[in-house]
This record gives structure tokens, sequence and C-alpha cells, in this order.
């Protein structure tokens, strides 16, 4: 029997797409689970400018792929599977042969699905990060370079560094993020932790922090995270908090996947005083 580790804590889960999986992780540990999904990930709405970096992809004329999270290679080959199937296999050996370069576990994880792996990869899992390992791999001049973004984030930092070292760069964004729970969901979630009946709430994303900000209203935001503990999947979402003056005091050390940032809530927090 999984030892109730976290029994009585109260845990608000802004997760969409392994809601269910992270929500049953906490509940087995003891935990009382708020299901309160903030983003839905959804296919671009137009597949077509996705379909046809694919295709400029195909030809073979780009030297690296710079892939910011493991959702946008899956959802590339979502688009191919759904609007043109036939050039599935030219994709795989396309990427094959370019140097592939992953921001963190969830693109190197997608990219081993297809029985491939990184050539370089972040030792921090940031933008900041990825420049520091694209530094180190040498010039990068004259080097034609795609970039899958992170949602519709145009990433200026990092187009910024690869234009400055003489690179011509190619975005695609195959997914977007959307509004998921209504925003009177989300307020009322946010009154339950400014009354304090929250423990934590753990974010996984930084569209959820974000959608927080954006439904407000601002006071009612800041009391209920102030109120409650911030636990975050990684450094990315940790820095997202903080540039809105919010901490993250709970996160895991070195890998940024549910499991480890169970383990940090559990070693954070442990069990309810009173309750065993």
């Amino acid at each position: 029997m999984q030892e109730q580790t976290l029994a009585g804590r109260t845990v608000a889960v802004p997760e969409t797409r392994e809601l269910d999986v992270f929500s049953a992780m906490l509940e087995r540990r003891g935990a009382i689970v708020l299901r309160c999904p903030l983003v839905a990930i959804l296919d671009a709405p137009d597949p077509q400018p996705v379909l046809a970096w694919i295709r400029q992809f195909n030809t073979g004329e780009f030297h690296d792929l710079v892939l910011l999270t493991g959702e946008g290679l899956r959802r590339i080959l979502r688009c191919i599977d759904l609007h043109a199937p036939d050039i599935r296999d030219q994709f795989i050996r396309a990427l094959t042969k370019v140097r592939k370069t992953t921001r963190g576990p969830k693109p190197a994880k997608a990219l081993r699905e297809l029985g491939l792996k990184p050539d370089i990869a972040a030792e921090t899992p940031t933008t900041e990060g990825v420049i520091a390992a694209l530094k180190a791999s040498g010039s990068l001049a004259a080097r034609k370079i795609g970039v899958q973004l992170y949602g519709t984030e145009p990433n200026r930092p990092l187009m910024d560094f690869l234009a400055g070292a003489g690179a011509t760069v190619s975005t695609v964004a195959p997914y977007i993020y959307a509004d998921k729970a209504d925003d009177d969901a989300v307020r009322a979630l946010m009154t339950r932790m400014a009354a304090g009946e929250v423990d934590v709430i753990a974010f996984t994303s930084t569209p959820q922090v974000e959608r927080l900000f954006a439904v407000g209203p601002l006071e009612l935001v800041k009391s209920a995270l102030e109120r409650t503990q911030i636990a975050a999947i990684g450094p990315v979402v940790a820095d997202a908090l903080a540039r809105h003056d919010i901490k993250a005091q709970l996160m895991p050390q070195d890998s940024f996947f549910m499991k480890p940032l169970t383990s940090a809530m559990e070693d954070g927090l442990g069990p309810k005083e009173g309750i065993t």
C-alpha cells in the first residue's frame, strides 16, 4: 500500500493534459486534490503553416532543429498524420540527419519514442540553457536552424541570439494554449486559496501561471498565492512565477517531471499535522 505521505493535504492541480495521472499520483499518497485545469493544449488552428514548415524541413536544407517541448514534436507528427501522412517517413528521415538540440527531458523523451536521441541537451532546461548549449557547440554562422516554439511564444532571446550568431532561423508553432476552466471556477479556486483552505498549488507549465494572473483580480491572485505553498515542476515555471514576484518554494532539483514534483511536495510538506 502506498505510504500516505501527503495525508490530509489539499493540493490544487491546474494541469490539463496529464490531469488524471497527476491527480491519481497525489491521491494515492493521501492528498485531497482540487482539479482546476487552467489551460488546454490544442492543435494549431491552421495546419497549413505547420505543413509548409514540415515540407521545407523535409528538403534536407536544415542543419539543426531546436525542440523546446516534447508536446511540440508530438503535435508536428499529429499534424502530419491528420493532414499529410504520406510525408511522415520523409520527416523522420530528415529528423535523423539534423543536429537535434533539446530543452529538458520532455523533448528528449519524445525523440526516444521515435528511436532517436538529442545531439545537444541543454544542461539547464530553459531558453538560457539552450543558448549556452548552442554557444558551446561551435560556430552557428550560415547554419539553417529550425526552432519548434513553446506554444506561440516567439522567444525573442533565442531568436536574437541565433540571428546574432549568423544563423538563418525558421520557426514552427504546432500547438496553441487556450483557456480551459471558466473564469468563475478559477476565481473560486483562488478564493479558497486566499482563505487558507489549500496547502499547495502545483504548477506544471508557464501558461497556467499566466492564466491565473490574466483572470485576476490582481489582489485576489496575490492573496491566494501568499496563503498557499507554491510548487513548480522546474525552473521555466519558477521563472514565470518570479516575473510576477512569486517564489516557488517547492521544486525538483534535477528531474522535471510530475513524480519528482510529487516527491518535492512530500519532502517539503509531509502529511497534515495530526494525521497519520
